[in-house]
């Protein structure tokens, strides 16, 4: 039993030990090192895409709490690669901000542990481990630059926010663990079958685990950390947090709901209805105002996570095939924008203003075209792939019989295309200002040119990513 346990949560274990190795490496070595950050993004790209090719099936470690299945393996490759290519993004970065140390990477593995946990919970108590590992790494990567004062500041905000919503979900759990006398996935779904009317204790516990939830992911009304923490992070946890944590939180809250409280469909369902249209709207109608790039990054998350949340909303392995691409599509697109916003500098300074990139076509047409195409991309416009990340989400409504919802989702999004051609038409045809200087690393410029290629070679067949999506959901349904 317990060799079948290990063999089941080998990846993670192999990671920990890895991170765990990593550590005292960088103690011994002394200071800053480089090769404990090439070692780490190798270590989580050789794991994704041993899950990516390995077992097939579907395995259970720990008496059930620990799940090894297809929808699982879709969500720990999508992070861990995700996780790898921003670690690697942020070499120059942590090099000219002198931020190199070795410590850096290795909270970076230790959150995507903490990730791949999460979304192979089928436990309230293993999801609760996998959450807070991952929590506590980014609490300090948020704060890493510690001469900074709105990193600090960024730090304290996620970890004071970070806080409440952990408290908020272990009130939920508790309250499902007394109404149900279990803290097992398959316990909870058999107790909620068996009730004609769910109990009223109960349905509390499922509100505040959904609250609980709906932090992570920076769903409105709880989102109030996102603008200031994408802000106040040095620029490479800032794509971090818009990549990796975003999948690992929409695939848990997709287990949480789907798995245990499957046949309570129409008690959240609701619930989330309200989360997703308030935070396509909030994302679409606050970013209007910003002029600094990072916090316009953030606000489009809290749309874009609105979308996800649409899939899930609409239920069926459908809806949650559409959130899985979704996602997809969102972290590919968001890797080729922060190759971008990393190498916004002038005279060694960082800009984040976008009306710094005034008529920047004619600096750098090259580099101004891959932005343009991934921002019409995010802003869901055909014939890119971003256009059918939202026309699979607003299907999956429609065909749920939510069609209002869906028109609510398609008004959103033509107001969010305003600040995304924005940025286009200030690349193109904006004030001519002083221009951004520094040579982008080779690095920075393939996953730039790489995700932008994406979003067109894409539309031909998605690269396959549908059919796996709904593998991936059928596997959890």
């Amino acid at each position: 039993m317990i060799e079948q346990n290990l063999i089941t949560i080998l990846p993670e274990l192999l990671l920990a030990v890895f991170a765990m190795a990593a550590l005292m490496l960088g103690v011994w070595r002394k200071g800053s090192d480089v090769l404990i950050l090439w070692l780490s993004a190798g270590a989580m790209a050789l794991v994704g895409l041993w899950i990516g090719y390995g077992y097939e099936g579907t395995r259970q470690a720990f008496d059930g709490a620990f799940v090894d299945d297809r929808f699982a393996r879709f969500a720990k490759v999508t992070i861990l690669l995700s996780a790898a290519i921003i670690l690697l993004m942020s070499q120059d970065y942590l090099r000219r901000a002198k931020l190199m140390k070795f410590e850096f990477p290795v909270l970076v593995v230790m959150a995507t542990i903490g990730m791949m946990i999460m979304v192979s919970a089928s436990d309230l108590i293993a999801l609760y481990m996998g959450l807070e590992l991952q929590s506590l790494a980014l609490y300090v990567v948020a704060a890493f630059r510690r001469d900074n004062l709105k990193s600090t500041e960024a730090g304290l905000k996620y970890f004071v926010l970070g806080a409440l919503s952990s408290g908020l979900l272990l009130y939920g759990a508790s309250l499902v663990y007394g109404f149900t006398g279990t803290t097992t996935f398959a316990g909870i779904a058999s107790v909620v079958a068996s009730q004609e009317q769910m109990s009223l204790g109960l349905l509390f516990g499922l509100v505040f685990l959904v609250v609980g939830m709906a932090f992570k992911v920076s769903a409105v009304p709880f989102h109030m950390w996102t603008p200031d923490v994408y802000e106040g992070s040095p620029t490479p946890v800032t794509a971090f947090f818009a990549t990796a944590p975003k999948v690992a939180a929409a695939a848990m809250f997709a287990r949480l709901l789907f798995s245990p409280f499957g046949d309570a469909i129409a008690e959240w369902q609701q619930i989330l209805i309200f989360l997703s249209v308030a935070s396509m709207y909030l994302g679409a109608i606050a970013a209007i105002g910003q002029r600094n790039i990072k916090r316009l990054m953030a606000y489009s998350s809290i749309g874009h996570m609105g979308f996800a949340l649409m899939g899930l909303a609409a239920g069926g392995a459908e809806g949650l095939s559409a959130t899985l691409l979704y996602l997809a599509i969102y972290v590919t697109t968001n890797v080729g924008v922060f190759a971008f916003i990393l190498n916004m500098r002038r005279d060694d300074q960082a800009i984040t203003d976008i009306y710094a990139l005034g008529m920047y076509s004619k600096t750098d047409p090259g580099r101004a075209l891959a932005l343009a195409v991934l921002m019409f991309s995010l802003a869901g416009l055909p014939p890119l792939v971003g256009f059918f990340a939202k026309f699979y989400v607003l299907s999956a409504a429609i065909d749920a019989g939510l069609v209002w919802f869906a028109i609510a989702g398609v008004i959103a999004s033509v107001i969010s295309a305003f600040y995304y051609l924005r940025i286009i038409y200030i690349l193109y045809f904006g004030s001519e200002v002083e221009p951004l200087t520094g040579r982008i690393p080779m690095m920075h410029w393939l996953f730039l040119w790489g995700s932008a290629a994406a979003m067109v070679l894409g539309v031909i067949n998605l690269f396959g990513v549908d059919s796996m999506a709904m593998a991936a959901a059928r596997a959890l349904m």
